[in-house]
């Protein structure tokens, strides 16, 4: 039996990963979840450095993968980087990976779209570099290395190569950040060269800004790529693409080892108020699934959800009038009609 390190995180986490491992007990998947605690709630009530306590590093070391629920990030000098970013970069996910498709029956508020977001994780302005050189003057510096951007290039065109499609959209702004962005687009060009099968389109972040909101179609069957925070910030405006930033699940892949995600923060306005739209964080669990190798299980909750959307059992964020315990009641009252067809 496989097992995973699950973070019940912060907010609507808990309930949220609870709802996931629900729906994914009910496939029947030879998986064991070992609850673990990181995030703002356990640094609160913890002393140290990190919000992400030994006890689930300790977890995450002896598992095949770990799922994340959405955590707080608390802000201020001198306070621990997220959750996320800890795992990543001590974990070496190096590829954050954001599919972003229209679903039946939802807003589309600029048609349908297809497409994949890829982001660097490790590095970028995430690397947590920020001086004070004066009462008046504050410097964030901004890693960026030729092997990890080399890394990450490769992934994009192996990831195009697995969808079978045949672009990848490299963003950045390299005519500004003329060394940063120079040497990632580079790396990227290394790759196309490597790869050459694979068209290769190169967008400024401003302009495909731009284009994503005027015309997102000619990106389908694509993948975007770029560094940390640039697509940080482009996912974001993606998810808009598709209603609800609700419906964006993501994972991050290292050369060994994964984690699993929901998009979205840890919303503690609705924290117990049984609300907030489940889908990215029980389609995290099923591609979960999937990487461990439990496909048919997987599969199963992908068609189980995507029905349930379509039939118009959504919540507040999609113009349904569900809660959250209602719509993954739906989901796993499809899963076990799956299992008794067979």
């Amino acid at each position: 039996m496989q097992e995973v390190a699950v973070i019940l995180g912060d907010g609507v986490g808990p309930e949220l990963v609870k709802a996931m491992m629900r729906v994914v007990t009910a496939t029947g998947a030879s998986v064991n979840m070992i609850p673990c605690q990181a995030g703002s709630d356990w640094y609160e009530s913890h002393a140290g450095n990190s919000l992400v306590p030994d006890e689930t590093r300790d977890v995450i070391n002896s598992t095949q993968a770990c799922f994340k629920g959405p955590t707080t990030t608390p802000g201020g000098p001198g306070s621990p980087r997220s959750v996320a970013v800890t795992i990543r970069q001590e974990m070496d996910l190096y590829a954050n990976v954001r599919p972003i498709r229209t679903f039946v029956n939802t807003p589309r508020p600029f048609g349908d779209v297809d497409f994949v977001c890829v982001r660097e994780a490790t590095e970028g302005m995430y690397s947590g570099s920020e001086i004070q050189l004066s009462a008046d003057m504050f410097i964030a510096l901004r890693k960026i290395t030729k092997s990890a951007s080399r890394k990450i290039a490769n992934f994009a065109f192996r990831e195009a190569e697995k969808r079978k499609w045949k672009t990848v959209v490299a963003i950045h702004k390299s005519n500004i950040l003329k060394q940063t962005d120079g040497a990632f687009l580079q790396a990227v060009r290394e790759a196309k060269n490597d790869d050459p099968s694979i068209e290769l389109w190169e967008y400024h972040v401003d302009n495909i800004a731009q284009q994503l909101v005027k015309n997102p179609q000619i990106f389908n069957e694509s993948i975007l790529l770029s560094t940390n925070l640039f697509m940080d910030i482009i996912s974001e405006e993606c998810a808009a693409l598709v209603g609800s930033i609700g419906m964006i699940y993501s994972a991050n892949f290292g050369d060994s080892y994964a984690m699993f995600e929901p998009a979205h923060g840890s919303a503690l306005k609705y924290q117990n108020l049984d609300k907030v739209n489940p889908t990215a964080t029980v389609l995290a669990g099923a591609w979960m699934l999937d990487y461990l190798g439990s496909s048919r299980e997987s599969a199963m909750i992908f068609d189980a959800l995507h029905a349930v959307i379509a039939e118009g059992k959504t919540t507040y964020d999609l113009g349904g009038s569900l809660r959250t315990s209602q719509v993954v009641d739906c989901i796993i009252n499809k899963v076990e009609s799956y299992l008794q067809s067979r």
